[in-house]
């Protein structure tokens, strides 16, 4: 079978088409026969940052067939799935034409959602799950009317996790206001159904969410903390929460304390990959039954336009997502 894959640490060069063979599933394993492979920040950052031990195949996510299965496993052949983290502490990632993974790592995805949606959730919707569940007691799923009454705000609408949380947030009920960089990225942030959109380089976007929201926001999913952290702390309700979920930057954070004890505001940093067990299963779960209600979509009219690349081009579309490509970057396998 086709597969890419890289040997060494570096820039997209070091990914390079070769024939692997197949591998059988074992107990409790499935082997995903991929048609589409999700491209995330996070792979070209662990590409070009961390020597792998051997052949390392890259990407999280992906989509596709189940085509064999091992023992234990409730999964069936020609089931449509979608798969996440496949890439982590593990040599197979799903920019190749199988990949075996552990069978809780495969999820059903129905036939009314795409291959390319499929491909899309993993990373993205997970992490926005996350974030959305930052300030809550227990690792629940979403589901609608789960976030009735609560106002959202989602920094940096048009990227994929913005993405996410605004359908998300939407389908659970919240209010859902987002800020962006440009008239067109306010264009994709309405398609995905955000109820109010802030561009923060032609007007005061904490004067406007203030306008917006005058008891506050109860809930910030942060793209950029360094940029943000004294409008998250002046737009918050008391009792708030700031779900980090990336930087870009390897800046300290710093931020004046004061405010941000007067109003018992609570930061939460998240990254996926080592969320609790409990978090990351409700994640999925909820993920699962927004997909199933049509509450998730990709695609430019759904406001996550798709930029595809052959697999034998994978290095472009590392190199795409590192240039800020906006939307979702695919991997037709």
């Amino acid at each position: 079978m086709r597969a890419i894959v890289y040997t060494q640490a570096g820039g997209p060069e070091v990914l390079h088409l070769v024939d692997r063979e197949e591998r059988a599933p074992g107990a409790g394993e499935v082997r995903v026969r991929i048609a589409v492979s999700g491209v995330n920040p996070t792979d070209w950052k662990s590409r070009s940052g961390t020597d792998p031990h051997g052949e390392q195949v890259p990407d999280q996510d992906g989509a596709g067939v189940v085509d064999a299965v091992g023992e234990g496993v409730d999964l069936a052949v020609g089931d449509r799935v979608w798969v996440w983290d496949a890439a982590y502490q593990r040599p197979d990632g799903t920019a190749q034409e199988s990949v075996v993974l552990p069978a809780g790592q495969v999820v059903l995805l129905p036939d009314a959602a795409s291959f390319d949606l499929g491909a899309s959730l993993g990373i993205p919707a997970l992490t926005a799950h996350l974030a959305l569940r930052a300030g809550d007691p227990e690792p629940l799923p979403l589901a609608p009317g789960e976030l009735s009454g609560r106002t959202v705000l989602v920094a940096g609408g048009a990227g994929a996790v913005g993405h996410a949380a605004i359908e998300l947030a939407v389908w659970a009920g919240a209010r859902v206001i987002t800020t962006v960089s440009s008239p067109a990225k306010a264009a994709l942030a309405r398609a995905a159904g955000a109820h109010e959109v802030v561009d923060y380089r032609a007007e005061d976007a904490a004067a406007r969410i203030r306008e917006l929201a005058p008891q506050g926001v109860d809930l910030v999913a942060e793209v950029n903390p360094n940029a943000n952290a004294a409008l998250d702390g002046d737009v918050l309700a008391p009792n708030g929460t700031i779900a980090v979920y990336a930087t870009d930057t390897p800046d300290p954070l710093s931020f004046a304390v004061r405010p941000f004890m007067g109003k018992n505001l609570r930061w939460r940093f998240l990254l996926t990959y080592t969320a609790s067990a409990a978090e990351k299963q409700a994640a999925v779960d909820g993920v699962r039954a927004a997909v199933a209600d049509g509450a998730l979509r990709v695609g430019e009219e759904a406001g996550l336009p798709i930029t595809r690349f052959p697999l034998e081009r994978t290095g472009d579309a590392h190199a795409a997502v590192e240039a800020g490509a906006v939307g979702k970057v695919l991997i037709d396998v």
